[in-house]
C-alpha cells in the first residue's frame, strides 16, 4: 500500500462509502443473496475500498457499507472481515425495503428487517450503525396536516425504540444508531434537520440518553429548503442535545465531485466540528449514470451530471479525501477542534 503522506491531525476520523461503485454493480445482492464480485472474484466493495486505500495519500479510518436484507450471511461476513483487514472501522448503513416505517401495520416487518442488520453488527463487534429507516425511499405522500406528521413521528419513535429494546442494544457493542434524513422527493416527511429532530427528541425521552443521533449529510441539508444559516443554527442545537453523529461530505444536487458543493460542505463540516461532538467525516459520491438512480435523475434537475472531469471514481474519491483532511487539519490549526 502507498505510505500516507498527509497526516490527519484533527482527531476526527476520515471515512468513505461505496456508493461511487454503483448500487447494482457494487452494493445490492442478486436474487440469490450474493453480493457483486469483480472478474477476479473479489467483492466489489472490498476491491474498490482497497484501491482507494492504496491510492490515498491520507489514511482512511472507516467505511460505511450498505446492508441489504436477503444478503447471504457468508458474503456479508466476508465483506466485513476483508474491510477490517484494510484497517477500516466498518459501519453498517441498514436498509429497509418493502415496508413503511410510519405505518403501524408494517411495524413487525420493519422490526424484523432491522434486527437482522443489528445481529450482523453484533456478530462483528460493530460499534456504529446508520440508517434511513424513518421513511420509504421515493414513496408515499406528504402529511396532510401537523396531526398526521406527529402520528408518523410517534410511530417512528415506537418502531426504533422497539428495535432498541428487542435487540438489547443497551447491552451490546453498538454504541450509537445514527439516522439520516433525505431531500424532499426522496422522502416526503423527514426532509430536514428540523423535521428529523422530533424523532430524536422522542427517542431520547424514551431511552434516557442520546443513543440515537443524526447522520448529517451536506447534500441533504443543501437540498432541504432550509438556508445555510438555518442549518448551522440547527446543528448547534443538535450539538447541545448530543445528537451529532457522522457527517457526509457530499455535494448538494449533483452528488458528484465535492467542488460542486458551492460552499455547503465546508460550512456545515465546520458547524459540526464547532459542536465538539463530531466523530467522523465520510466522503460520499454517486456514480452519475448509475441505473439504480434513474428515478432520482428524473426527479431532481441537476442530479446525474458528469462531474468527473476525466477522473475515475476512485480518483474522485481520493480527491475528496484530500480536500476533507485539509479542512479537518485546518480546523485543528485554528482551534475549532
Amino acid at each position: 500500500m502507498t505510505i500516507s503522506s498527509i497526516e490527519n491531525t484533527s482527531g476526527i476520523d476520515l471515512g468513505i462509502l461505496g456508493t461511487h461503485l454503483g448500487f447494482i454493480d457494487g452494493l445490492v445482492p442478486d436474487e440469490h443473496g450474493n453480493l457483486p464480485r469483480n472478474a477476479n472474484g473479489d467483492l466489489v466493495v472490498y476491491a474498490g475500498s482497497r484501491d482507494i486505500c492504496e491510492l490515498s495519500p491520507v489514511k482512511v479510518d472507516a467505511i460505511q457499507i450498505s446492508s441489504f436484507g436477503g444478503t447471504k450471511s457468508d458474503d456479508a461476513d466476508e465483506l466485513i472481515t476483508n474491510l477490517k483487514s484494510l484497517g477500516l472501522e466498518t459501519q453498517l448503513v441498514m436498509m429497509v425495503g418493502g415496508v413503511n416505517p410510519m405505518n403501524p401495520d408494517d411495524e413487525d416487518g420493519a422490526v424484523e428487517q432491522l434486527l437482522v442488520h443489528i445481529e450482523t453488527a453484533k456478530r462483528h463487534g460493530i460499534t456504529q450503525v446508520n440508517s434511513t429507516s424513518v421513511e420509504t425511499w421515493l414513496d408515499g405522500e406528504p402529511p396532510k396536516n401537523d396531526e398526521e406528521f406527529q402520528a408518523r413521528v410517534a410511530q417512528n419513535i415506537k418502531l426504533h425504540h422497539r428495535v432498541y429494546r428487542d435487540g438489547d442494544l443497551a447491552n451490546s457493542c453498538i454504541k450509537n444508531w445514527n439516522i439520516e434524513f433525505l431531500r424532499p422527493g426522496e422522502f416526503q416527511n423527514f426532509t430536514s434537520l428540523a423535521k428529523l429532530k422530533p424523532v430524536l427528541d422522542g427517542l431520547k425521552a424514551e431511552i434516557g440518553s442520546s443513543y440515537f443521533k443524526a447522520l448529517i449529510d451536506a447534500a441533504h441539508c443543501g437540498d432541504s429548503g432550509l438556508s445555510l444559516p438555518e442549518n448551522e443554527a440547527l446543528i448547534a442545537e443538535y450539538g447541545e442535545q448530543d445528537f451529532i453523529g457522522p457527517f457526509h461530505c457530499s455535494a448538494p444536487t449533483t452528488r458528484g465531485c465535492l467542488s460542486t458543493d458551492d460552499g455547503w460542505i465546508g460550512a456545515l463540516l465546520a458547524a459540526n466540528a464547532r459542536t465538539g461532538k463530531l466523530p467522523s467525516a465520510f466522503v460520499e459520491l454517486f456514480m452519475h449514470n448509475d441505473p439504480a438512480l434513474e428515478p432520482l435523475r428524473t426527479l431532481v434537475p441537476g442530479h446525474g451530471i458528469d462531474t468527473t472531469g476525466g477522473r475515475s471514481y476512485t480518483e474522485l474519491m481520493v480527491d475528496g479525501l484530500v480536500d476533507t483532511v485539509r479542512r479537518l487539519n485546518n480546523f485543528k490549526a485554528r482551534g475549532i477542534v
